[in-house]
C-alpha cells in the first residue's frame, strides 16, 4: 500500500512541476483566432508587433489589436515550427499562421515568475508577413 501511494504521489509530482505545454495552448488559441485566450497569457504591459503596429501595450490594448488583426486575417491553420526549451526563466515559439488573406509568422516570448507573482507570461508577440 506504501509503495503504491508514493509512486502516486511521485507521478502527481512529475505532473504538476511540468505543468501544461503553455505554447501548445497559445497556438491552439492563434489557430481559432481567440484574442482573449492568448491575451489572458500577457503580462501587463506586452511588446507587440502586428504587421507594421509596433509598440508597448497594455494587456487590453494588445487584446484588441489582436482581435482586430484576426478579424481581418481569419485563421485557417497554425503550426509551431520551433520553440526553444525554458532557459532563465523564459522561451521562445515561432511558428507559421495561414489565414484567408496570405501567411504570416508568428512568435512570442514566454517568462516564468514566481507562481505569486503571475506564472509564465507572454512578454513579446509579433505577427508578421511570412516573407519578411
Amino acid at each position: 500500500m506504501k509503495a503504491i501511494t508514493l509512486a502516486f504521489i511521485s507521478l502527481f509530482l512529475s505532473f504538476t512541476k511540468s505543468g501544461p505545454d503553455l505554447s501548445e495552448e497559445i497556438a491552439g488559441a492563434i489557430r481559432t483566432g481567440n484574442a482573449a485566450a492568448i491575451s489572458k497569457y500577457f503580462s501587463s504591459s506586452v511588446d507587440l508587433k502586428i504587421l507594421e503596429q509596433e509598440n508597448i501595450y497594455s494587456k487590453a490594448q494588445a487584446e484588441l489589436i489582436i482581435r482586430d488583426f484576426f478579424a481581418k486575417h481569419i485563421p485557417k491553420a497554425f503550426n509551431i515550427a520551433h520553440k526553444s526549451a525554458l532557459k532563465n526563466d523564459s522561451q521562445f515559439a515561432i511558428g507559421t499562421l495561414e489565414t484567408g488573406t496570405g501567411k504570416f509568422r508568428v512568435n512570442f516570448v514566454m517568462k516564468s515568475a514566481p507562481t505569486s507573482a503571475g506564472g509564465t507570461t507572454i512578454t513579446q508577440f509579433r505577427i508578421e508577413p511570412e516573407n519578411e
